[in-house]
């Protein structure tokens, strides 16, 4: 009778198999087998997502800078709502930076709508009005790197470009079953090779890349990765293993620093005074109520003095946290007054079109009764 096998040793009888198969009519892990069984799992299961219903360099343009580290639920209304704003490339690129700001609130990292908007003004005046197909040349774009311009050329133009992002990362990482720190200068490399391995063997590239990307944020998961769902667990190192849940290796979680932001509220009749951000860091050029930033928690006297135009006495109203990738802010909410008329006041009930952070457009509706 032969010896039963223990579980490495039939992973290793299988891979030894000189055809590739393990007796079980699974054909071998080729790129070609693995691209075909993924493109058919994504054409049969793909979430109906607006970007997917306009294949044009411009709505893949728009869509990309959208879901860069932010959840898809959260893009689909914003991307609706910019595409019936700027429906053409043209539109965009003749927008006001304002108004781009303005539409781009809710999703964060403002820096991607300026550069979207840079990119705009440069197709316009360099390309034609038409977005790139190549990749060199969509690089040359502002914001776009290798994996938004291996999207675009890809998905929109059937080119055989490869993409890695956090999504594809963690599938690569799992059917190859590496355990190492995928952030390393080699594990980047690795990553990407393998990726232009495969997609170098799709009959449909684009459809293999969003497939890989699907597959990452629906299935694949970080903490449970549904393998019974997979098209390609069959061939999956980790599954094989039992590791599925130990790759990526969890990561230390970021250090965040404390900080201060203290928001005064200065009301005039039917008017509010603002300021606008600077063009640069954090929340660049969005506008706010009068605020002052500190590494700790200041003293009145302290804000009163940091404060343009001088304000009377100013007096607390709420504090509330407000968590970013890098930060830990606490808001502090304050009323004050002012004879003071220079400086930038609007109508109260007029300030929904201006730009603002999410906690800012808060502390406005809440404490400063303005329709915002």
């Amino acid at each position: 009778m032969p010896r039963k096998l223990k579980r490495g040793e039939r992973g290793a009888k299988r891979r030894d198999c000189g055809d590739g198969v393990s007796g079980t009519g699974v054909p071998p892990a080729t790129p070609a087998v693995i691209t075909r069984a993924i493109i058919g799992w994504f054409r049969a299961s793909a979430r109906d997502l607006p970007w997917r219903r306009r294949r044009s360099g411009y709505a893949a343009l728009v869509s990309e800078a959208m879901l860069q580290q932010t959840q898809v639920s959260r893009v689909v209304e914003s991307f609706e709502r910019f595409m019936r704003a700027f429906p053409t490339v043209e539109r965009l690129a003749d927008a006001d930076e304002q108004q781009v700001l303005s539409l781009w609130q809710g999703l964060g990292y403002y820096r991607r709508a300026k550069n979207l908007h840079a990119a705009a003004r440069m197709i316009r005046d360099e390309f034609g009005g038409v977005v790139p197909h190549e990749v060199a040349e969509l690089r040359r774009l502002p914001g776009v790197g290798r994996y938004t311009a291996g999207a675009i050329a890809s998905i929109v133009h059937g080119r055989a470009e490869p993409i890695v992002d956090g999504n594809v990362s963690r599938v690569l990482a799992r059917l190859h079953g590496w355990r190492d720190e995928s952030t390393s200068k080699e594990a980047v490399r690795r990553t990407w090779d393998a990726a232009a391995a495969l997609v170098r063997e799709a009959d449909d590239p684009g459809a293999f890349n969003e497939g890989m990307m699907e597959l990452g944020a629906t299935v694949c998961t970080p903490a449970a990765p549904a393998c019974g769902s997979c098209p390609a667990a069959t061939w999956c190192e980790a599954r094989r293993l039992g590791i599925q849940r130990e790759i990526p290796p969890a990561k230390a979680p970021a250090r965040q620093r404390p900080w201060h932001h203290h928001v005064v509220v200065v009301k005039r009749g039917d008017m509010i005074l603002l300021e606008q951000r600077p063009d640069h860091g954090m929340w660049a050029g969005m506008w706010q109520a009068p605020t002052v930033e500190a590494a700790r928690l200041l003293h009145a006297t302290e804000i009163v003095k940091s404060l343009r135009p001088r304000v009377s006495r100013i007096s607390w109203l709420a504090s509330f946290p407000h968590q970013t990738t890098h930060r830990r802010i606490t808001f502090h909410v304050f009323a004050a007054t002012t004879r003071v008329r220079a400086g930038q006041w609007r109508e109260a009930n007029n300030l929904a079109d201006l730009p603002m952070s999410n906690p800012q457009r808060l502390i406005l509706s809440q404490w400063g009764n303005a329709g915002v």
